[in-house]
């Protein structure tokens, strides 16, 4: 391989889609793909509250990346990128996906960034007036994590918060 050779991948897991693209060391595109993620509502239940599944989006990232990979040698990828949103994931201390629903479906760990069952956490933090909250805009908003975290130990503390090993950002 020489300096010149060498291909670079972006992937983007986005709000309703994993997408991704190889590109040349002169930033040319060479091909993309996109792999759609399932999102669940529960209006019926929470309204405003939309989860997803790490494994989900974990597959679909997979997918695109052999996807745009194929044909080409992989000796030859130097490097990879993600970006994602600002989604709430849950799992234990395995690694294993814990339930954010509550519809108590233990594939759904993730609270997706525009969910907004968490506005009256978001109220309760605000009224708090802690010095920290400058350091976010002066409040903090239903679609940040520590609301989201609040609600989970509200209203799922048996099946979702006593069961958490790790909170990621997404």
């Amino acid at each position: 391989m020489n300096e010149e050779e060498g291909y670079y991948i972006g992937v983007d897991v986005g709000t309703g889609s994993v997408r991704a693209g190889l590109f040349s060391r002169q930033g040319k595109l060479m091909v993309h793909d996109t792999h759609e993620i399932k999102t669940w509502t529960n209006d019926e239940i929470q309204e405003g509250s939309y989860e997803q599944s790490s494994d989900d989006i974990w597959s679909a990232v997979c997918f695109v990346i052999k996807s745009i990979t194929k044909g080409f040698d992989p000796l030859l990828v130097r490097g990879i990128g993600f970006d994602a949103t600002c989604s709430l994931v849950v799992v234990d201390n395995e690694g294993q996906s814990v339930t954010v629903s509550p519809s108590l479906d233990p594939k759904r760990n993730i609270i997706l960034w525009k969910d907004h069952r968490a506005i009256k956490e978001a109220n309760d933090i605000n009224r708090l007036e802690h010095p920290v909250v400058r350091f976010v805009g002066g409040c903090v908003s239903p679609e940040m994590e520590p609301p989201k975290l609040l609600w989970l130990k509200r209203h799922l503390l048996k099946e979702s918060w006593s069961k958490a090993g790790h909170f990621f950002d997404l």
